[in-house]
């Protein structure tokens, strides 16, 4: 008989970024399984499919509430509760996962997934009502949980450490990409990519969350360094919704604006994330701190060069197919741009490589990887 799992995805109800792709595919991959019958929370319901688009609104809707309601947060888990607890039985619920830090309550079994310790190791990218709440409820939740899945060995260690945990209790579930991460050929791509003013493979491009922990100032200064005639060619372009601390680019982004060279694009939906990662001459991720470094793999799945720090968990992801610069190192950031510019046989030989590595990650892989943790939790 299949076990029951509940899957907290109530987080799908905002545009997807990281946790989102990882909660969509994963239970994707889960529900091909015969052992697993996953039944999906959306906060509001329980269902047995995976929502193919955001909630309409929902940002707006989301930042309104939390301005005008006091304890917003305590509030929408006091209600998220009671109706995660009417369809629990109903459902026949065995075990609970929870893909983020702040688990609802669940007397049986319970799997955490701890993508990484940004909450710890840059509490300021937080709002204060969510860090406070992530801060009253983390310490316990972790203790509670018969396993923790983390995305990399990075973050395994760094868990262990900071909660006490013994080897056994954290597993390693590294991610996968989505079928639409892909080589394509430069025809496919002319279209789509002439709404950007682009052409495939005559681009640069940065992906990721406008905030403080991604780096970005790092990547215009180093931008700045190729020469004239390069970045006329080249232009940067970066990808990714605002997020907090969006001021700190107050500085570095209106002169690099202005010329059009470095040109932000906003959020993108998937398969436009996909076309860019493809069309692009190489990806630039410049990120202090991830506990895994989604972009880089699927731009290396793609057939995309990276071009990446050395920090946290990102060698793990790209290996020997990245070109690596310290995170504080525009100068290096900057050679590294311009080698994969320059060097044709040595960008060939870049992409090689990638998608050699990108072949050791699937998503079917990690739902393998969590069905075990599943199974572990339920005889621990």
């Amino acid at each position: 008989m299949p076990l029951s799992v509940g899957l907290n995805a109530a987080i799908l109800r905002a545009p997807r970024t990281g946790i989102g792709h990882y909660l969509s595919e994963l239970a994707t991959a889960l529900s091909r399984r015969e052992d697993l019958d996953v039944s999906l929370f959306s906060g509001f319901r329980w269902q047995d499919r995976l929502p193919q688009a955001p909630m309409p609104g929902y940002s707006r809707w989301s930042s309104l509430v939390k301005k005008v309601v006091p304890q917003a947060y305590r509030l929408r888990r006091l209600v998220e509760q009671r109706r995660f607890d009417a369809g629990l039985r109903q459902r026949g619920i065995a075990l609970y996962h929870e893909p983020s830090l702040w688990p609802l309550d669940f007397d049986g079994p319970m799997v955490m997934t701890l993508h990484d310790l940004t909450h710890v190791h840059f509490p300021e990218t937080q709002p204060r009502d969510r860090l406070a709440e992530i801060q009253r409820h983390a310490e316990r939740s972790v203790q509670r949980a018969q396993r923790i899945l983390v995305d990399s060995r990075f973050v395994a260690r760094e868990v262990r450490q900071l909660y006490g945990l013994a080897e056994s209790k954290v597993i390693v579930a590294p991610l996968g990409y989505a079928p639409r991460f892909h080589p394509r050929e430069a025809e496919s791509l002319r279209a789509p990519l002439q709404r950007f003013g682009v052409k495939p493979g005559e681009y640069l491009l940065c992906v990721g969350t406008l905030e403080p922990r991604k780096n970005l100032p790092l990547a215009l200064r180093a931008y700045a360094r190729l020469p004239a005639a390069v970045r006329a060619r080249f232009p940067l372009l970066i990808a990714g919704m605002p997020g907090w601390g969006l001021d700190s680019l107050a500085d570095a982004l209106p002169a690099a604006l202005a010329d059009g060279q470095v040109r932000l694009l906003g959020y993108q939906d998937d398969e436009g994330v996909a076309q860019l990662l493809a069309g692009a001459r190489m990806l630039v991720f410049p990120s202090r701190y991830e506990g895994f470094g989604l972009p880089v793999l699927e731009a290396m799945a793609s057939g995309t060069p990276v071009v990446l720090s050395s920090s946290s968990a990102l060698p793990e992801v790209a290996g020997d197919a990245g070109r690596y610069f310290a995170v504080d190192d525009d100068a290096g950031c900057a050679d590294a741009m311009r080698q994969l510019i320059d060097d044709e046989p040595g960008w060939q030989r870049c992409r090689a490589a990638g998608l050699g590595r990108a072949a050791d990650f699937s998503w079917q892989r990690c739902a393998t990887i969590t069905a075990e943790a599943y199974r572990q939790a339920m005889e621990s």
